[in-house]
């Protein structure tokens, strides 16, 4: 039954126009697949997480899967499939073949091959039931150049929200000085390496028949924010929130003769960790935008946040060297 999800939905594919679908492999067309490339996406990093707790990626859209020749024959191949398993509901059988005889009474526009496609559902991996419903539309007929009047059909703003998902940022262990364990009372400088922190981005492309879109989201560095991982310390800045520098960089490295000084980006623990450590956590914000088809400035989208956790050992101070 291709209105509901279980057969007409699938996830998104980088490497082939095959999906998935109540467990099993769904045979549909190449057109649907949307590639993704990356440029300066993060080895040893890990995806963003978006800091508005009400945005998600759409979890489902309509996008141009088949040729009509195409379709016929997985619709042929989709109805077989379900006669043969002993657990279709019956229901489902019959709702299908009405289906399949109202797609045959214009012998699914193969005469029309050349002047259209058939468009499907199609559903992120990460989408739920219900949010599937959102798109439970059989699959209908566009013709070239024109886009369907309904809603959740694929554009480069689609593109551009599920792009977001597929970006990588580099983690934010920053370096600690002075080196050695840090000291009751005295700054605890921190900092980020402007060659491991620079603006990442993902392009999503679809080519369909005449149907060509593509979108690109950057998350662009803007922030480090810290955690010292007990409330008895004072941050540097007071904010906890480091600024990124001109060059790309966070924060200032230590150099001697700086120990009595404040850092610009840093911790001052104010009692040891005993025979533990403190849990430091530094969460570096992102800002994200995305440009694409028909959309040459940049429109924001919620920024996005990464971080680590780092283990510190404080204690007591006895002598400091200058």
């Amino acid at each position: 039954m291709s209105s509901t999800p279980a057969l007409a939905g699938g996830e998104i594919s980088t490497d082939s126009g095959a999906t998935k679908e109540s467990g099993r492999d769904r045979d549909v067309g190449a057109y649907a697949k949307i590639s993704f490339r990356s440029s300066g996406n993060a080895k040893g990093g890990g995806p963003i997480t978006s800091v508005d707790t009400n945005w998600t990626p759409p979890p489902c859209w309509y996008a141009p899967e088949w040729k009509a020749s195409e379709f016929r024959g997985y619709r042929d191949r989709l109805y077989y499939g379900a006669r043969h398993d002993p657990g279709a509901p019956r229901d489902a059988l019959n709702e299908m073949s009405d289906e399949n005889q109202k797609y045959a009474k214009d012998n699914y526009n193969i005469d029309k091959e050349k002047e259209g496609m058939w468009w499907g559902a199609q559903f992120s991996p990460d989408a739920t039931l219900e949010e599937q419903q959102k798109c439970s539309k059989p699959p209908f007929w566009v013709k070239n150049g024109e886009k369907p009047d309904v809603e959740n059909v694929i554009d480069a703003e689609v593109l551009a929200n599920l792009a977001y998902n597929h970006i990588k940022v580099p983690g934010t262990k920053v370096t600690l000085a002075p080196d050695g364990p840090s000291k009751v009372n005295m700054p605890t400088w921190a900092w980020l390496d402007k060659a491991n922190f620079k603006p990442v981005s993902v392009t999503a492309s679809l080519d369909a028949g005449d149907l060509h879109i593509e979108a690109t989201t950057t998350a662009t560095p803007s922030s480090l924010t810290f955690k010292p991982g007990t409330e008895d310390a004072t941050i540097h800045p007071a904010s906890g929130e480091c600024a990124v520098n001109k060059d790309g960089s966070i924060g200032e490295p230590y150099a001697k003769g700086k120990a009595n000084q404040t850092p610009p980006c840093g911790v001052t623990y104010l009692r040891s960790s005993g025979n533990g450590t403190f849990n430091l956590q530094a969460t570096a914000v992102w800002k994200i935008s995305w440009t694409g088809t028909g959309q040459d400035k940049p429109v924001d989208l919620p920024n996005g946040e990464y971080g680590n956790n780092q283990p510190v050992t404080v204690e007591e101070a006895q002598a400091v060297n200058r």
